[in-house]
């Protein structure tokens, strides 16, 4: 079972849709509806932090979802993917552009969610907020675009990925096959990613 913690956002049931097509059982709660051991109980084989219209510290749950349970398989999308960036020590700060419903080139290392996806691929752009990260942290890039921008970021221990960039959104090129590649790299209780 994937949990999909809900912030709020209509690209929600997208992620659903998708993870459904991929033979997934979903189960969506929103991010003030559930609680750590309530979590725990449900036992979910991944956690899928959705985007949202807000900030990392207005998620509700999420920002403790990955504090707690950095054993779990988590990805972030979007406010997901900050909220990782912010847990691990990285700021998140206002982009230089605004980019709502904008492609973008996004290039990347080919490792774990992104392996078997060209670099460069084109993919869609909802946010006005990204994550740096001082060097030295917990967390690599692992995509980014030509002008350096964050757009994906990976645990160097942790089974946690986070994507800045929407791969459910019906423009971005190989987003069905990034979720793929999450569920099979991070398959509870198969270490592929150590």
């Amino acid at each position: 079972m994937l949990l999909l913690i809900d912030n709020y956002d209509s690209f929600t049931y997208n992620l659903v849709q998708y993870f459904q097509i991929l033979g997934e059982q979903v189960t969506v709660y929103r991010n003030d509806k559930i609680t750590i051991p309530e979590i725990l109980e449900l036992n979910p084989n991944y956690i899928v932090i959705s985007p949202g219209p807000c900030t990392p510290k207005e998620a509700g749950i999420s920002l403790e979802v990955i504090k707690s349970l950095p054993y779990f398989p988590i990805l972030g999308v979007c406010l997901g993917h900050q909220a990782i960036g912010q847990v691990f020590g990285g700021r998140v700060v206002r982009a230089k552009r605004p980019m709502h419903g904008k492609i973008s080139p996004v290039f990347h290392d080919g490792q774990r969610i992104f392996k078997g996806i060209p670099s460069p691929f084109l993919a869609t752009r909802y946010h006005s907020l990204i994550v740096e990260l001082p060097r030295g942290l917990e967390l690599i890039i692992s995509a980014k675009t030509a002008e350096g921008e964050i757009m994906g970021l990976r645990h160097k221990i942790f089974p946690i990925e986070g994507v800045q960039f929407h791969p459910e959104a019906i423009l971005t090129e190989h987003g069905l096959t990034l979720l793929k590649n999450f569920l099979e790299v991070y398959r509870k209780g198969v270490e592929r990613w150590s």
